[in-house]
């Protein structure tokens, strides 16, 4: 339901209908529409921070790490349509606001991990130090941005076209 492109307000009721179950029945599972959310941010969550920790494992070069985030996070929401409508938001207007602020620390972790991974770099020399803030902002906003994009286009505009040179172009 999150990935119908014109996005409107999942209810109980759809989502019962929708997997043909009652709507009791998803209430003996979940106590709550917003408990049905956080099994999907959890999902996100343990998804992209499982992968951002076997990326700073495997790449040795913080530039390296710093590009590879940023493009898993765009691949992950080419893959994961109706995640991406959660990851921006849209998913979760009109519903419980500690919804959408854990989705902003859920954007303030991907930052923090993009600045680490910079802050590597500047230490292995390639990178400069006094830049690293800046620089993992700017990646952040650029996958928000392509998140953003992705799902107004009704997910015609794939995030990762074209990711991997201004990225690039980004860590220079």
């Amino acid at each position: 339901m999150l990935e119908q492109p014109k996005g409107e307000k999942i209810t109980t009721a759809a989502l019962a209908a929708r997997i043909e179950v009652s709507e009791a029945a998803l209430y003996r599972h979940f106590a709550s529409k917003a408990q049905m959310f956080e099994g999907l941010i959890d999902f996100i969550e343990s998804t992209v921070f499982g992968l951002v920790n076997q990326i700073t494992e495997q790449q040795e070069k913080g530039l390296h790490q710093a590009q590879a985030i940023t493009l898993m996070l765009l691949n992950f929401a080419e893959r994961n349509p109706g995640m991406t409508r959660v990851m921006i938001g849209d998913a979760l207007v009109n519903e419980d606001e500690r919804l959408q602020l854990r989705m902003n620390q859920f954007v303030d972790r991907i930052e923090l991990a993009l600045k680490q991974a910079l802050r590597t770099a500047a230490a292995q020399g390639e990178a400069n130090e006094a830049e690293t803030a800046m620089r993992a902002n700017i990646l952040a906003s650029f996958v928000l941005g392509r998140w953003q994009r992705f799902a107004k286009s009704r997910f015609q505009h794939k995030p990762g076209a074209d990711a991997a040179q201004q990225v690039a172009l980004m860590l220079v």
